[in-house]
């Protein structure tokens, strides 16, 4: 009869380890944080740079020929700097959890700051060449 009783008071199934989830989903947050600050110097970046392209093609104010390329280009390159600082940190909360709890290594906030990393150089690639 006792053992029957402990039978009833052990859980079904292991439950997980709620402070490996807490710091996943932390560490999830703050990718998408970087995730956004990157999107942002991507998107004021192309602004500025088609911004002063335009300025300069109307010629309404004198500016030296590359500065909407080099004003556009910091920004964009410093978005993707970011980006990937962002995910070599996510990288190593990742490898560091994995060691005492299993879970699948492709997070969606991985592969979604991924897409975002490999379109900040595209887009950096463009402004250089004058492509976009």
């Amino acid at each position: 009869m006792p053992n029957e009783e402990v039978a009833a008071l052990a859980p079904a199934r292991a439950e997980p380890d709620l402070g490996v989830m807490r710091t996943m989903m932390a560490a999830d947050r703050t990718l998408m944080a970087w995730i956004r600050t990157s999107l942002s110097m991507f998107s004021f970046g192309y602004t500025i740079y088609k911004l002063l392209n335009e300025v300069q093609v109307l010629e309404k104010v004198a500016i030296r020929d590359s500065a909407p390329r080099n004003a556009g280009l910091l920004l964009t390159v410093a978005g993707t700097m970011a980006l990937i600082m962002g995910i070599i940190e996510y990288g190593g909360t990742l490898r560091m959890l994995h060691r005492s709890y299993l879970f699948a290594l492709a997070r969606p906030s991985l592969i979604m700051s991924l897409v975002m990393a490999f379109a900040g150089m595209a887009l950096s690639f463009g402004i250089v060449t004058r492509m976009v």
